[in-house]
């Protein structure tokens, strides 16, 4: 085996809780994506040398949609190999909450804030889905 070994890239992801200054929960965070895989997506990216994931993730979410996101419990990790078309990718998702009003920078063409209801499935690129489904099972 040659060195250094070939192994998948390490991103994180954030379920973004927003609530209002009166802590009345508005819904979740979706991001449309300016590069392809091009279609609706958490906010998240990859994780640099020299950082934590949980750094990673509130760094992340600073850079494209200008949230202070708290992290508040890891959801889980998800790293089927196809799950992103380009490479194989393993996530570190973290549910966690933000006030104020997300604005999309970075690779994040805009940003919206959904109600749970009406996340537009149909919609979300790689397996964001799968992710947001086993977030409603163990819910808010």
């Amino acid at each position: 085996m040659g060195w250094p070994p070939k192994t998948p890239l390490l991103a994180v992801d954030a379920i973004v809780k927003l609530f209002d200054e009166g802590e009345n929960f508005r819904g979740i965070v979706l991001i449309e994506r300016k590069n392809p895989p091009v279609g609706l997506a958490l906010p998240g990216g990859f994780v640099e040398v020299g950082e934590t994931v949980e750094e990673a993730v509130v760094r992340e979410v600073k850079e494209e949609v200008n949230l202070d996101f708290k992290p508040e419990r890891l959801l889980g990790v998800f790293s089927k190999p196809d799950r992103d078309p380009r490479f194989h990718v393993v996530s570190v998702v973290f549910v966690g909450r933000a006030v104020g009003e997300p604005k999309a920078s970075s690779d994040a063409k805009e940003a919206r804030v959904f109600r749970l209801e009406e996340v537009p499935w149909e919609r979300l690129v790689f397996d964001h889905a799968e992710i947001l489904r086993t977030f409603l099972r163990g819910c808010l």
